[in-house]
């Protein structure tokens, strides 16, 4: 096996894959050349560098970050504004660029990203950052469970429909869609199938008319007649689950639970 940086001249360079949602993957190097090594053909972007990586033997969360210029042309701002790069998984590492030797430094995905018009910085979260998660339940008296999701028990399909767009305002963050009902679709999600923002997920925080206004920014090139997944909402409270999806059964809250405020209520007179 190749051990780096053991000697004082060193032909080592940085490389890095993108996994991006919409199943695209980019790969770059920081050398001067396309490198060729793995069956994946890694650009030459000089300009983009890993910051600084740490690596922890406990189960606290490793850090990395990315920075580069919008140089190179798989790598554009309206890309960036559009979410492709959102969440996509990444991988680090090293590679002789003479013998194409090649060692994986870090994985994980990219979390926070900031874009000042001539170059970003990608915050990199590893796998760690799941041991954060609080894997307990808790009471609530809301439904704890993803809509169609599988402690939910419904149907993600016969709650999900393709249509197409009818009119996109990017100044107002909506879409209208024809023959569906608006307010079905609050806290549900829309998903492009066509266009410059194919592949991601945008959840629908409210309804107006035949309008549909989503969590995220559009960007300018989806036309009308753009395919779309629409899948319909929950707001997670008894009554929806138990009068407009009768699936009370599968409910995973406390709604009847006395709430935070019970110490601090008054007792009533009966009567």
């Amino acid at each position: 096996m190749r051990i780096f940086f053991d000697r004082e001249l060193d032909t080592v360079a940085t490389f890095w894959r993108v996994y991006r949602r919409d199943g695209v993957m980019l790969a770059f190097t920081s050398h001067d050349r396309d490198l060729a090594f793995g069956g994946i053909r890694h650009r030459a972007a000089p300009g983009m560098v890993p910051a600084a990586i740490r690596l922890t033997s406990n189960l606290s969360e490793d850090s990395a970050e990315v920075r580069g210029a919008l140089t190179h042309a798989t790598i554009r701002e309206r890309d960036l504004a559009a979410g492709l790069f959102d969440h996509a998984a990444i991988e680090i590492g090293a590679v002789d660029w003479e013998e194409l030797e090649n060692h994986l430094v870090y994985s994980g995905k990219i979390g926070r990203i900031e874009d000042d018009r001539r170059s970003f910085t990608a915050e990199l979260r590893s796998a760690k950052r799941q041991l954060d998660e609080d894997l307990v339940p808790r009471t609530s008296p809301t439904c704890r469970a993803l809509f169609c999701g599988p402690r939910c028990g419904i149907s993600a399909t016969r709650f999900t429909t393709i249509r197409l767009v009818a009119t996109i305002d990017v100044d107002a963050n909506a879409v209208t869609v024809d023959g569906i009902q608006p307010d079905d679709y609050v806290d549900g999600h829309l998903r492009f199938l066509a266009g410059p923002q194919i592949g991601l997920t945008f959840g629908i925080v409210g309804a107006d008319g035949q309008g549909l206004t989503l969590d995220r920014q559009l960007v300018e090139g989806t036309e009308p007649g753009t395919r779309i997944e629409l899948r319909e909402g929950c707001d997670h409270t008894h009554a929806t689950c138990a009068d407009r999806f009768g699936n009370a059964a599968n409910f995973r809250g406390e709604p009847f639970l006395p709430g935070n405020d019970l110490l601090a209520r008054y007792g009533q007179a009966s009567g």
